[in-house]
């Protein structure tokens, strides 16, 4: 084959991909109803596991402080003296190797109103009604595992006489991490899934398609089309219903975010945390685009690749 001959053999298979390319969207135009349905199928399909993948990747951008998931914070009696409350740090940072952090009523005082807004009804207050308070992180030594070394260091606390109240608090941030790594291998399992639901429901929107055009396949079997000629309409057709899923999706989608997004911001401000929405950003939008209309393609590839191999084995088209 000269360079002339394989031009022409080109141009002609672009033109030929353009123009069903092209016709097959016009196709799903001119049955919009069904278009409309299918196409919401997909969209919705597709927004549910979108939706769950962003909620994990913002709750895990916030600040979990890993670091002070051991720290204790132990609460001293109303009596104890300042010159106790340091004798008390010096003995945990000594004996226990555990860092110590020194709080007293008028810094705690100082952090509440602060925190609470509550500034002009604490001055009612005469006397200070806040104790010592000590936060300590233990160190752990190498293969110590942290909930044995703060079983350890709480045990100890609890029988000093000038320790009224100590709180734990690193077993529920270790729940709340472990309830993020679920949500993010939820978010796995649920794309799967909803991945094979768009393609079923590609393949058997193609197949009803490809069902009402019988004849005209068998038409063009016998002129002499061959099978890649006859699947190609339908591929595109198919990589189209994926497509315009994923960009309902997304419609679908930044919807619900700017619905929720700003009693989600009001709740988070009352709790003092400064916490921004983060979207999927470009990169994702194209890649949710892409793969809705890979999914489309690979479900309409299924579903003409079967109902050719049917008529092939009823003698109605030549070997696949």
């Amino acid at each position: 084959m000269n360079r002339d001959s394989f031009r022409r053999r080109s141009r002609a298979w672009g033109r030929r991909q353009s123009y069903s390319f092209f016709s097959s969207l016009g196709t799903l135009l001119s049955h919009r109803l069904g278009t409309l349905m299918t196409v919401l199928v997909l969209g919705i399909a597709m927004a549910l596991p979108i939706g769950l993948y962003v909620t994990v990747s913002n709750l895990r951008t916030l600040d979990l402080q890993r670091e002070q998931w051991g720290t204790i914070t132990v609460f001293l009696n109303s009596e104890a003296a300042e010159a106790q409350v340091q004798e008390l740090a010096k003995l945990i940072n000594l004996d226990h190797q555990a860092s110590v952090e020194a709080i007293s009523p008028g810094q705690g005082m100082e952090q509440f109103r602060e925190a609470s807004g509550f500034g002009q009804t604490l001055d009612l207050f005469e006397d200070n009604p806040l104790p010592w308070v000590l936060l300590v992180t233990p160190r752990l030594s190498d293969g110590e595992d942290l909930g044995e070394a703060v079983a350890r260091l709480d045990a100890w606390l609890q029988e000093r006489a000038e320790v009224d109240l100590v709180q734990i608090d690193f077993k529920w941030l270790q729940r709340l991490a472990g309830l993020l790594e679920l949500g993010q291998a939820l978010v796995s399992v649920l794309s799967v899934m909803f991945s094979l639901a768009v393609v079923v429901v590609v393949a058997n929107t193609i197949r009803l398609d490809v069902a009402s055009r019988a004849e005209e396949i068998e038409v063009l079997s016998l002129v002499g089309a061959g099978n890649g000629f006859i699947r190609q309409p339908f591929l595109y057709s198919g990589f189209w219903y994926g497509l315009l899923g994923a960009m309902l999706a997304l419609v679908l989608f930044n919807l619900g975010l700017y619905y929720l997004q700003q009693p989600l911001e009001r709740l988070l401000d009352s709790y003092g945390n400064q916490f921004e929405v983060v979207n999927i950003g470009g990169s994702g939008l194209v890649l949710i685009v892409f793969a809705g209309g890979f999914l489309g393609f690979l479900g309409a590839w299924v579903s003409v690749q079967r109902y050719l191999r049917q008529l092939r084995k009823s003698g109605m088209l030549g070997r696949l």
